[in-house]
């Protein structure tokens, strides 16, 4: 009891606080801790892939650089109906419309079942071609191939769990989401290093023998993955069936409502298309990458990993935006969602800023965690790292106030919105930037690039922010009206 009452003091859920009412910089705050949380768990994963296969060799450090941008398209296609789903169940949960939000929750984990299923087959039979476009060199395209093989088969699990963030998000629950990654993460860590490098066991015992188990790899870094995901998907699954914590979902609410889907669409096509602007945006900038050494390609990839570390904290407070504006959008007090995208702004700003100012203090230890000590290549890619920090940590805190105010934007409905800004930010600023400057400076054209464009996102989000489109969007508007096709006719529970 001691160790769960520490926990609930630093977290707090959904039934201790009202998004809609009081103070918002503190409900802000409990509502955002967990998710900070929850991402870094999410990053865990890619960063225990990252750390150990950094110590297998390089290219296959190499190949999960050309690896990790594919999964991200893959999810990003599909993560409209995620979004959606959030932001119906949200709105529906301000406006104290429960049996709605449960309704919305039950179709939106059908849908993106189906369209789970649709994207992994996709993505597993053209994986090899994919990659190939991007410039895998030789030597990295059979391993990345076969990391992204395993990747497509399990993207129903991968892309399962996170419906079930979003859609406790929504309801304002972000500690359960929290607590079943955790469980997850930790499986991850644990297996990930046996299946990468395999083991071996010699008994003295003479009926026992010798256990042993193959190295995989590559290959045995995206099964840790899969079969860790799959397994936190079936405790969220079993959570929001039974629906004693956030959102409940029904099996009689589950049968495809293709009405629902076109409300679903209209909601999630944008997001859909804002994430699948900034795959795009990473996959075109990998081609570019891709003609460099692969010494290079292993330091954009440790960079990146180190770029989506340090913006979790805005992550998570644009979630947290997306959340309280969903919510206060439903119970007509757009005033206090306004509020709180300031608030966010401003502190994101600050927060990592001054994350920025470490990393390019110290950029050498956190690249050098990655890198293999022993390999050959490990002072070059060290060395190369390093730059690219150095080149993009100023600018942090611009990103911070670009993800605040885009989170707004998608908690309102105004999904569309938060695509143009991240479309306009990565394909005409950070991409022809990187491809005109990569001839005449090399890599550091594609790290200057970077800096570029998060100084411009924020600019062009705050101000389109102000003015005051966003507003615009009511509850008539964004949620969805489920008349009597959907939940009257499917019957209460």
């Amino acid at each position: 009891m001691g160790v769960r009452s520490r926990i609930r003091s630093l977290f707090k859920g959904p039934e201790e606080f009202d998004l809609t009412a009081g103070s918002i910089g503190k409900p802000l705050f409990f509502l955002s801790m967990p998710i900070v949380v929850t991402n870094l768990f999410q990053t865990a994963y890619n960063l225990a892939d990252t750390f150990w296969l950094g110590q297998y060799n390089t290219d296959a450090l190499a190949a999960i650089s050309f690896a990790f941008p594919m999964v991200f398209l893959l999810i990003s296609l599909g993560m409209g109906i995620s979004v959606a789903g959030s932001v119906l169940v949200a709105q529906f949960t301000g406006a104290d419309e429960e049996r709605e939000a449960e309704y919305a929750a039950s179709q939106t984990v059908t849908f993106a079942a189906i369209a789970a299923v649709i994207l992994g087959g996709v993505g597993y039979v053209g994986v090899d071609t994919f990659l190939s476009l991007l410039g895998a060199s030789q030597d990295v395209l059979p391993l990345a191939t076969s990391y992204m093989e395993v990747v497509s088969l399990g993207l129903l699990f991968m892309f399962g769990f996170a419906v079930f963030v979003a859609l406790m998000r929504g309801y304002g629950d972000t500690i359960t989401p929290m607590l079943v990654m955790f469980g997850s993460v930790v499986l991850n860590i644990i297996i990930d290093p046996f299946l990468i490098f395999g083991w071996t066991i010699v008994e003295n015992a003479p009926l026992v023998g010798t256990l042993s188990f193959p190295e995989l790899g590559i290959q045995g870094a995206a099964i840790a993955t899969v079969f860790s995901r799959a397994l936190a998907l079936v405790v969220g699954l079993a959570i929001m069936f039974r629906g004693n914590r956030g959102i409940q979902i029904n099996l009689h609410d589950m049968v495809p409502d293709l009405s629902y889907l076109r409300r679903l669409v209209r909601i999630g096509l944008p997001a859909s298309i804002e994430g699948t602007g900034r795959a795009v945006s990473m996959n075109l900038l990998l081609v570019i990458v891709a003609m460099f050494p692969d010494t290079v390609v292993a330091a954009y990839g440790i960079g990146t990993r180190v770029f989506s570390v340090a913006f979790l904290p805005a992550l998570a407070v644009a979630r947290g935006v997306e959340t309280m504006t969903g919510q206060n959008v439903g119970a007509a007090k757009s005033d206090r969602a306004e509020q709180a995208a300031g608030i966010a702004a401003k502190a994101l700003f600050g927060i990592l800023t001054v994350a920025g100012i470490v990393a390019f203090l110290f950029p050498e230890p956190i690249v050098s965690a990655f890198v293999g000590a022993d390999q050959a290549n490990a002072t070059q890619v060290v060395t190369i790292g390093t730059e690219f920090i150095r080149y993009v940590a100023l600018t942090f805190g611009f990103m911070g106030i670009m993800r605040a105010y885009t989170g707004s934007f998608r908690g309102a409905g105004k999904t569309l919105t938060a695509a143009a800004i991240s479309v306009l930010t990565l394909g005409v600023v950070r991409f022809p930037i990187a491809w005109i400057t990569a001839g005449p400076l090399g890599e550091r054209g594609i790290w200057l690039s970077f800096a570029i464009s998060n100084i411009a996102g924020a600019i062009i989000a705050y101000a389109w922010y102000r003015r005051g489109t966003w507003r615009e969007s009511d509850l008539t508007e964004s949620k969805v009206d489920l008349g009597e096709t959907s939940v009257e006719a499917a019957g209460d529970d």
